[in-house]
């Protein structure tokens, strides 16, 4: 299968915090990749921006740098990445004052495609917002890209929206979760809504639960100061696991346009009912072979900040109406995956008797590693002897049946920096998806720490706390054991 590859117009892309850990891990060498893709025009224009004092040829040595690291074994010696270098530039600027920005105006070109990418703390996203405006770099067809976190509460969270509205129209203003850029989140809306085999399953008649599984082996490594002041609910539920639940429950929008799913995402997260104290784990890792636990980590014995999150969600609407959806996400668990597991319930009625087993189907959405699905169905076993049933998996791995070309999927910053360029903001959040988030978020943190919670210890290389096993088993469930 050949994919397509659709040029974008010509773009001038300015990276505030050029020099930073994402620009050089994800966004500069997921931009080379587009580049030798023959996606990035010629004629545009990549410019670092950072308050380091750089030179713009110290700069593109950094982008080397990166993309021989992080490029993926994209070729970087036969002239394509000295060719990408000819396309990048460099200004020292300071977000807070005035060093700088006329000579990044110099360089940015109206007539082209704008984008101002604010890979910096989201303390600074008023400042810049500002300034690109003060500068005359930003119109009205100028789009910026802000990184999460998107506030740490509902006050934050609105006030950060208020601070951009005053200078950028909400359409100008691309919230980046990298997550809705993966190919296997998409397809799970090609999956729902272009195949009549699944839509008319989707509802709580036929669907006994949905898992969503967000696992991690590493700790909180280097991030153990921002991460403490965050915790797993913040990290990764609010945001991440918040945006699968919202894809995997939404009705089908009128039409694939970006309002038009963002207001059936939105639909999903008002109708979300208030989480009981029974219905939710939290937990801290400890200590692995020759890795320290999590407080030593984060320098706090007595912090109180969770690694671990296990939650039963429901969903107020016709839908869904007594099917619970469970979600976890953690650090230094068993293995490194991302994974919804659609559970549908059991046949009414078995013909086979006691003695065939009980069996039911589940559909696996993989997002990492091996992005694929797989739909568990029952057939009878080879052989003599009778009618014994057995689940075998009707497995599709993007890389088995895609071709050799699936091996070199776009990263999702490549996918959605792309998107931002184009002007489509499918993938993106809105502000008031954010808000409606944290509105429901804040109460769960804030019960918790009324009641004084401390999170439950788990094994490093384990599943998480026990806790969470007991919680799903309470309704005769089991959680999908986390594996590669």
């Amino acid at each position: 299968m050949v994919s397509r590859v659709i040029p974008v117009d010509p773009f001038d892309l300015v990276i505030f915090g050029g020099t930073g850990d994402l620009a050089r891990r994800k966004i500069l060498p997921g931009l080379f990749r587009r580049y030798c893709s023959g996606q990035i025009p010629p004629q545009s224009q990549i410019i670092g921006a950072a308050r380091g004092e750089h030179s713009a040829d110290e700069f593109r040595e950094m982008v080397a740098q990166a993309v021989r690291e992080f490029g993926g074994g994209r070729a970087c010696e036969d002239g394509t990445l000295d060719e990408f270098l000819t396309r990048i530039d460099y200004v020292t600027v300071d977000a807070r004052g005035d060093t700088g920005w006329s000579e990044l105006a110099g360089k940015v070109r109206k007539e082209l495609v704008n984008a101002f990418y604010f890979s910096v703390g989201p303390g600074l996203f008023g400042d810049l917002a500002e300034r690109l405006h003060r500068f005359d770099m930003a119109d009205d067809e100028s789009r910026i890209v802000v990184e999460k976190p998107f506030g740490r509460d509902l006050a934050t969270a609105k006030a950060l929206n208020a601070s951009l509205a005053k200078h950028f129209d909400e359409t100008q203003i691309y919230r980046i979760d990298h997550y809705l850029g993966k190919e296997t989140v998409q397809n799970l809306m090609a999956v729902r809504f272009g195949n009549m085999l699944f839509e008319p399953l989707w509802n709580s008649q036929y669907i006994d639960h949905i898992q969503i599984t967000v696992a991690e082996t590493v700790g909180v490594g280097g991030r153990g100061g921002y991460y403490d002041k965050s915790g797993a609910m913040r990290d990764m539920v609010q945001n991440h696991l918040m945006q699968l639940l919202c894809l995997i429950a939404m009705e089908p929008p009128a039409k694939f346009d970006p309002d038009a799913v963002r207001d059936e995402k939105l639909k999903v997260i008002r109708a979300l009912e208030p989480v009981l104290p029974h219905q939710i784990v939290r937990g801290q890792y400890g200590a692995g072979p020759d890795q320290p636990d999590y407080r030593t980590h984060v320098e706090d014995p007595s912090s109180k900040t969770e690694s671990f999150v296990a939650l039963k969600v429901a969903i107020s609407n016709w839908r869904w109406a007594g099917t619970p959806f469970y979600l976890r996400t953690g650090k230094r668990l068993k293995a490194r995956t991302s994974e919804i597991t659609v559970v549908f319930k059991d046949a009414p009625h078995s013909i086979f008797g006691a003695e065939a087993g009980r069996h039911r189907n589940e559909l696996r959405i993989r997002l990492q590693p091996n992005e694929g699905m797989t739909l568990d169905v029952t057939i009878k076993e080879p052989g003599p002897g009778g009618m014994r049933l057995v689940d075998v998996p009707l497995d599709m791995s993007f890389a088995e049946a895609l071709g050799p070309e699936a091996a070199d999927i776009p990263d999702a910053y490549e996918r959605l920096i792309m998107d931002v360029i184009r002007g489509n903001q499918t993938l993106f959040m809105r502000g008031d998806e954010v808000e409606a988030a944290w509105a429901w978020t804040d109460p769960i943190i804030e019960g918790w720490q009324a009641r004084g919670e401390v999170p439950k210890p788990y094994d490093s290389g384990s599943e998480g706390p026990t806790d969470a096993v007991a919680m799903i088993a309470r309704d005769g469930r089991v959680w999908r054991e986390i594996k590669l």
